[in-house]
């Protein structure tokens, strides 16, 4: 029998592993087909790929969460599940392509409807991966479900990578994204092979869709309040001004993206094994932020350390820099951090039974965004609403969390000064990091922007070592709690 933390661990070591080699494969290579791309390019196929994420959202109608939380699935529930989430993806693959002109025209872009196509192609590809993923993270195989992971990244940023050199602009960002869902399928067949038998029974999967609509609904929030500033961005500064922001927001919130997944998918089957036994689940959540801010921390601290050097570096096809993505790089950098805590909300929410509130807190946090970018784009222009667009982001998280923290000791008994203790180790650590940082810069007197990355790169390097020493060295004192059986 092993404890919560026990398998917690081993999520966040091998999905967390798997997620730093898959968004270092990621950012590696999207800056390097930023070379071969115009701004309007990057701009019209971020665009594109908003629309998709967001209808992405609707996957399964949130069966995946729901098979999570269930007690017990029968292989008659399997099927059943398999055959609507498939079924349904194909039927929003279509609409998706019908609606696609409609949208070109809204944002006046000629030939952007056709790239819709390809996004269209993923849907049923990503559905049809759902159960066989859904049922290694049910079985808690973390280690499977990391392999899958990188391999679907590595090959999808191949793909991206070699058609932006040849040359295809749009379409080797629109390709690439769809690609990761066709690599993930097979993948998720290889690891955890499933075949469907021909039958389909509403009436035993009717539980696991109530819950899983509201899931669903909380997805597609979830999913339009990391879009939504795409999508007005572009309304009211078009691809170019949204191309300088997409890379803003790619180097500083990626990171956040990708943790916050790696929560969900490590973190939810543990809290609803977990989510009646309250202490158990308070010590699982504590341990959990803990681990998510030291991880954040100094990787957020690091980027706003490299965001001049590397923004003054980055250039599109044309030869015309990013230097002015180095502002807004900053801001939401330190809205990364923010929005790693509140991401920790709502897989405990949803294992707990609340999915109802995940959506309410979704639609809050949608509705802030989503109000102040509009206000920023009547009221200011692009070389001033782009760095005002990301100051929106550290506006609305403080409310929210704190309204967090309210929910936490009411519903759970903890208190701030517990959630405070979750903070010292991850303070430290951007402490040593920004030291080791100022102290090589004033002694090296590094001035090109090259050797200030690499300064700022092994620094992270070394504090990161420094802080995987010390929690293997205390895991001994913080893991001590009741066994459970997995």
């Amino acid at each position: 029998m092993d404890s919560p933390q026990h398998h917690l661990r081993r999520g966040f070591n091998w999905l967390g592993g798997a997620t730093l080699i898959a968004k270092t494969i990621d950012f590696g290579t999207i800056l390097l087909v930023l070379l071969f791309l115009t701004k309007d390019q990057v701009g019209v196929a971020s665009l594109v790929l908003s629309v998709g994420m967001v209808v992405e959202a609707l996957e399964g109608f949130g069966t995946g969460e729901a098979l999570l939380q269930a007690p017990q699935v029968s292989r008659r529930q399997w099927d059943s599940v398999y055959w609507l989430v498939t079924g349904a993806a194909l039927l929003i693959a279509c609409l998706m392509v019908i609606v696609a002109p409609l949208l070109a025209d809204i944002y006046g872009v000629s030939g952007m409807a056709v790239y819709f196509i390809a996004v269209a192609v993923k849907q049923p590809l990503t559905g049809a991966a759902l159960v066989p993923m859904t049922m290694m993270n049910r079985a808690l195989k973390y280690e499977r479900m990391a392999v899958v992971n990188v391999c679907a990244t590595l090959a999808a940023a191949l793909t991206r990578l070699i058609l932006a050199v040849a040359g295809t602009g749009t379409w080797a960002l629109v390709i690439g994204f769809s690609a990761h869902g066709l690599y993930t399928l097979i993948g998720a067949e290889l690891a955890s092979p499933f075949r469907p038998r021909m039958r389909f029974d509403y009436r035993s999967i009717a539980g696991l869709l109530h819950f899983g609509i509201r899931a669903s609904a909380a997805n597609v929030f979830q999913q339009l309040f990391r879009n939504s500033d795409f999508l007005l961005i572009g309304w009211f500064y078009g691809p170019g001004q949204l191309a300088i922001y997409r890379v803003a927001f790619d180097i500083a919130m990626e990171p956040a993206l990708a943790l916050g997944t790696l929560v969900n998918r490590t973190a939810m089957p543990v809290f609803a094994r977990m989510s009646l036994v309250k202490a158990q689940l308070a010590q699982s959540l504590i341990w959990s932020l803990r681990r998510l801010l030291v991880l954040a921390g100094p990787l957020m601290a690091a980027l706003i350390l490299i965001a001049d050097p590397l923004t003054r570096w980055l250039h599109d096809s044309q030869g015309q820099s990013y230097a002015s993505a180095s502002l807004p790089l900053k801001l939401l950098a330190v809205a990364a951090f923010l929005r790693v805590v509140l991401e920790l909300l709502y897989p405990l929410l949803m294992a707990t039974g609340r999915p109802s509130t995940v959506v309410r807190l979704s639609a809050v946090t949608l509705l802030s965004l989503s109000a102040g970018i509009v206000a920023v784009g009547y009221s200011l222009p692009a070389h001033i609403g782009i760095a005002a667009a990301a100051a929106v982001w550290l506006v609305i998280y403080p409310p929210i969390l704190a309204w967090g923290a309210r929910d936490l000791r009411l519903n759970w008994g903890i208190h701030g000064t517990v959630l405070a203790s979750a903070f010292i180790l991850p303070a430290i650590s951007i402490g040593m990091l920004v030291s080791l940082v100022v102290v090589s810069w004033t002694l090296i007197g590094a001035s090109t922007p090259g050797l200030r990355i690499a300064i700022v790169g092994l620094a992270a390097i070394l504090t990161y070592a420094v802080v995987l020493f010390t929690s293997r060295a205390t895991s001994q004192h913080t893991d001590r709690s009741p066994r459970f059986r997995p």
